[in-house]
């Protein structure tokens, strides 16, 4: 597990924050604001890495990564494989697709 991705969990277990996790066909069927939930350049610099990294485990290697994300009614996580990456899309498995800009992490 990378540094950037403890770092979220701990500050979301100290604020007593609630994580659902998902099965990656539900994703669909969510409600993803405009906003990116990273504030700082550096940070959504730091995620597109960390998805491209997990797009080569899944492609290369079928490795499935847990990705920690945002929707509408509060921050979810889904355990799948990422088979793409694009300027606004996360393409997981059965051609289910997540907003880049609501990704906290990938684990």
């Amino acid at each position: 597990m990378n540094q950037k991705a403890l770092n979220i969990q701990k500050i979301l277990l100290i604020m007593n924050t609630k994580i659902t996790s998902i099965r990656k066909e539900i994703v669909p069927s969510l409600q993803f604001p405009k906003e990116d939930v990273l504030n700082e350049k550096e940070d959504r610099k730091q995620r597109c890495t960390h998805l491209f990294k997990a797009m080569r485990l899944g492609n290369l290697e079928r490795q499935k990564v847990r990705i920690l994300f945002k929707d509408n009614q509060g921050i979810k996580q889904v355990e799948t494989t990422v088979w793409g990456v694009t300027n606004k899309r996360v393409i997981l498995k059965k051609a289910i697709n997540l907003p880049i800009n609501r990704v906290l992490s990938v684990i």
